[in-house]
């Protein structure tokens, strides 16, 4: 079974996250449970806390008309003692080249494509869902390299971007209301936000030791289930159409 490449996490590193409102926050919080002291958090989101996120999104009181992503850094660092750092202007103007792990929780393809044009070579791991289901896709590649897939120790070094597995997330459209607006029409689960950070959570874990094997995630909260796609030649083939041969090497040399 290959594992994604962890090289970025034996130096320091810092992981972003952009959207800070409802998996981001919960999200966030986790992080500064399991990341090692050389590790940075990063969050981004320049919209601002309303009284109704409080009921759904990880704020309080006192952080109604902060920004989000300055709100959740000073509490975050004030109950972890974490490194906490943030930014309050718009993804397209945020640099994301310089981090090593960008965790994408937005609602909408804009805010895709700005990651997409500036995450290349570090991985991206993108969370979106609907009412009570979701799904994690896992990437860092626009552009393939011919030794993707290590055989000899099993590792994964380039998986094709989200939005390229995934074209169709470049054309949601924004929410026209709040995740509190959808949860009081029933149009979205009161839990699919805090399930989704735990899910993502778990990738970030396994990502920084090593152990990651996965390259798409999907849960389904009516029936119960988290179904992996694991991070495969034959899966990279099964979203791109470029041959076995292209995507595995080996050390020895040679291609099968």
């Amino acid at each position: 079974m290959y594992k994604l490449n962890n090289g970025f996490a034996r130096v320091p590193f810092t992981v972003a996250v952009v959207g800070c409102g409802g998996t981001g926050g919960f999200l966030a919080e986790g992080l500064c449970r399991i990341l090692p002291p050389h590790a940075t958090l990063f969050l981004v989101d320049h919209d601002r806390v309303e009284e109704q996120n409080l009921r759904r999104q990880n704020f309080t009181p006192q952080d109604v008309g902060l920004f989000k992503s300055e709100a959740l850094a000073h509490n975050l660092a004030r109950k972890s003692g974490q490194r906490v750092a943030y930014s309050t202007i718009p993804a397209a103007m945020t640099d994301f080249k310089w981090t090593s792990l960008v965790l994408g929780c937005v609602d909408n393809g804009l805010a895709r494509r700005d990651i997409a044009e500036q995450v290349n070579h570090h991985w991206w791991v993108d969370a979106g869902n609907g009412d009570n289901y979701g799904q994690i896709l896992i990437g860092n590649q626009s552009e393939w390299l011919l030794e993707s897939f290590d055989q000899e120790d099993n590792t994964c070094l380039a998986l094709p971007l989200p939005t390229i597995q995934m074209p169709t997330l470049l054309a949601q459209a924004p929410r026209t209301r709040s995740c509190a607006e959808a949860v009081a029409t029933g149009d979205q689960g009161p839990t699919i936000n805090q399930v989704m950070a735990a899910v993502m959570l778990e990738v970030v874990r396994r990502l920084i030791e090593g152990t990651c094997p996965w390259m798409q995630l999907y849960l389904d909260m009516e029936i119960g289930s988290l179904v992996p796609v694991l991070a495969t030649p034959e899966a990279v083939e099964g979203v791109t159409g470029i041959k076995k041969r292209r995507l595995v090497s080996s050390k020895k040399g040679g291609a099968p």
